[in-house]
């Protein structure tokens, strides 16, 4: 089986990604938002074809990128069926299971941390991915999100302390660098559910830790009961069928023709943005007459200042550029835009 762990440090969120190493099914586990392109990137330099994105619970500390891999890649999304997220494509329970070629991961439903946690075991190689119910040496907090101290002692001493001591932990968060841990090390070591102490005695370690407010829970929590999904993306193949003949690309990027822009450009109902380099405008292959220089890189911060119910057409060189311009624009809560298939480099027509 191929295996990554991927980090994402502003909120030391870890991803993973399990795949078939010959059918080159592959799953991810708690991707973020912002991280998106790197996975994407992994996805496709490896090969692999992602069928499932599983979330161990509604996140209040980051926003999940399940809904854009939905859109991209046509994988199914997974959330608990206790956990709010009507988004969801499966509504997983304990004892389901999600195939990826020869291998399995088996849900157990682990509320304490959220009502909706869920921790999936992959038996074959003793694997347990445990999210915010059990992290290394501690566990996520119980005040907020339907929180119950009782429910998740139970949760982790039920269904992950009774997997085999040598089962590998790999946690949703990690904040000292640490990657990984055994059901053994945490049965022994972990200082709050771990060794000696008794449910009432994690329910006093958790009473009394006074842990500020997520940062981020305003936000994330709304966001990840949609899947992730920027806000009224719900209606985007209604908005782009009105204002463009836009299709997705196999990997998800919206474009539209060159023939169309050219036949449309006209009319100036929407803006196109260039996204090469200075030096590549004046080239032969030109530029488009009215077309807005934001250099690739700058695309985020530029997109600030600009109306996000605005129409954006994106071009650069081939399409390549422009494709990670406009998901990159779509992640922020552009619902209209698209990228020129092609590039300019089909402006004039094939050159030889």
């Amino acid at each position: 089986m191929l295996f990554r762990q991927m980090f994402e440090p502003e909120t030391s969120t870890y991803t993973y990604l399990l795949a078939d190493e010959q059918t080159r099914e592959a799953v991810l586990i708690d991707p973020v938002r912002e991280t998106i392109d790197r996975d994407v990137q992994v996805l496709e330099d490896l090969g692999l074809k992602l069928t499932h994105v599983l979330e161990t619970h509604v996140h209040a500390d980051h926003v999940t990128s399940a809904g854009l891999l939905r859109e991209r890649f046509g994988a199914k999304t997974c959330v608990s069926k206790d956990g709010g997220a009507p988004c969801a494509d499966i509504l997983v329970k304990d004892g389901d299971t999600i195939r990826f070629g020869k291998h399995v991961l088996e849900a157990r439903q682990t509320p304490g941390h959220t009502n909706g946690c869920v921790s999936y075991v992959e038996p074959e190689n003793k694997m347990a991915f445990t999210g915010d119910a059990l992290l290394i040496r501690g566990c996520g907090r119980t005040d907020f999100q339907q929180g119950d101290s009782r429910k998740l002692y139970r949760s982790v001493h039920d269904k992950i302390f009774t997997l085999p001591d040598e089962t590998f932990i790999y946690p949703g968060h990690d904040y000292k660098g640490r990657t990984v841990s055994t059901v053994g090390e945490e049965k022994a070591l972990n200082p709050r559910l771990g060794g000696e102490n008794s449910e009432d005695k994690f329910v006093e370690i958790m009473a009394n830790l006074k842990l500020a407010y997520p940062k981020k829970i305003d936000e994330a929590v709304p966001a990840n009961l949609k899947c992730g999904l920027p806000e009224g993306r719900v209606l985007q193949e209604a908005r782009d069928v009105v204002w463009a003949p836009m299709k997705r690309s196999a990997t998800g990027v919206p474009e539209v023709t060159m023939a169309w822009v050219k036949e449309t450009m006209k009319r100036g109902d929407y803006r196109i943005i260039d996204v090469r380099e200075a030096d590549e405008l004046v080239s032969e292959l030109r530029a488009i007459p009215g077309a807005e220089h934001v250099p690739l890189a700058t695309v985020g911060k530029a997109a600030h200042a600009w109306d996000k119910k605005a129409h954006l057409v994106v071009v650069c060189r081939s399409g390549g550029r422009s494709g990670r311009a406009a998901l990159e624009l779509e992640s922020l809560g552009f619902h209209n835009v698209v990228s020129m298939a092609g590039g300019m480099l089909v402006w004039d027509g094939p050159r030889t």
